[in-house]
């Protein structure tokens, strides 16, 4: 009987783990509806819509549209301890993952650049640090 208890135990550990999966937003998702959005100067992107990107990273992502750009910040999951330039890489990382189409045009210490389209009407996207501990993403479109 013991066993069986334990079986079931386990498979009912194993189901939670399943259900919640899917649960936890995606930073490519993300990535790629502020993308999209873009070309509408981010009009249907809401504050919510980037912290996905920041949620491997943080849980304190500010969000926000202003004047053909969508811009997040957040602090890096250990700001005693963690960097932001840890989390810049990570980033950059995902960045080119989830859209493979951008060119990826600057690597340096503190910030990551890619585009996407054709000169004077490109996509911008800029992954930052912001002071030691901090992370800045830009998405700007003409």
């Amino acid at each position: 009987m013991p066993a069986k208890a334990l079986i079931a135990t386990a498979f009912l550990f194993l189901a939670t783990l399943a259900a919640h999966a899917d649960d936890s937003a995606s930073p490519c998702a993300a990535l790629k509806r502020i993308v999209a959005a873009a070309p509408q100067h981010f009009a249907s992107l809401s504050p919510e819509d980037g912290r996905a990107v920041a949620q491997p990273y943080s849980d304190d992502a500010q969000c926000a549209a202003a004047h053909g750009t969508y811009q997040c910040t957040w602090s890096t999951r250990h700001a005693a301890t963690g960097s932001g330039t840890d989390a810049l890489e990570g980033v950059g990382a995902d960045i080119a993952s989830c859209l493979p189409n951008a060119t990826h045009d600057g690597n340096a210490p503190g910030r990551q650049h890619f585009y996407l389209g054709e000169r004077g009407s490109r996509t911008e996207i800029t992954a930052q640090t912001d002071g030691a501990t901090h992370v800045k993403l830009t998405v700007s479109h003409p």
